[in-house]
């Protein structure tokens, strides 16, 4: 099984990422902010990793380039789902290596759907 970590301080969204992402046979994992999200993330090797921007300790920017940055971690898909819309934050995004930028509030199944994308891709590889 697949598995998912995902990293936001906002129990209610972990929780219902979690609820439908295990619903669909995904192995979750969560951390509620940035440091423990960066240390499960090299500990855990996800298959893909939810991040939220705005957290304790470490953002969501510096997790995704401290990932993205490094040769070990650099091929983990990054969803970055934010309550930060505006185009200048996308670009952030953008470069610090997230694959996909979400904004809050967030339909799940669309969630479901961009996770499915990447997960299905690394199978065919």
């Amino acid at each position: 099984m697949k598995k998912i970590l995902i990293v936001d301080d906002e129990q209610d969204i972990v929780e219902s990422l979690k609820f439908v992402l295990e619903g669909n046979d995904y192995t979750c994992y969560c951390a509620y902010n940035g440091e423990d999200g960066l240390n499960m993330a090299r500990e855990l090797m996800p298959d893909l990793l939810i991040l939220d921007v705005m957290m304790p300790r470490i953002n969501g920017y510096k997790i995704s380039r401290l990932l993205k940055f490094d040769s070990k971690y650099k091929d983990i898909p990054i969803l970055m789902i934010t309550a930060r819309s505006q185009e200048e934050d996308k670009l952030i995004g953008e470069e610090t290596g997230a694959d996909e930028y979400i904004t809050k509030p967030f339909d799940l199944d669309e969630v479901l759907e961009i996770v499915n994308k990447y997960l299905e891709k690394a199978n065919v590889k």
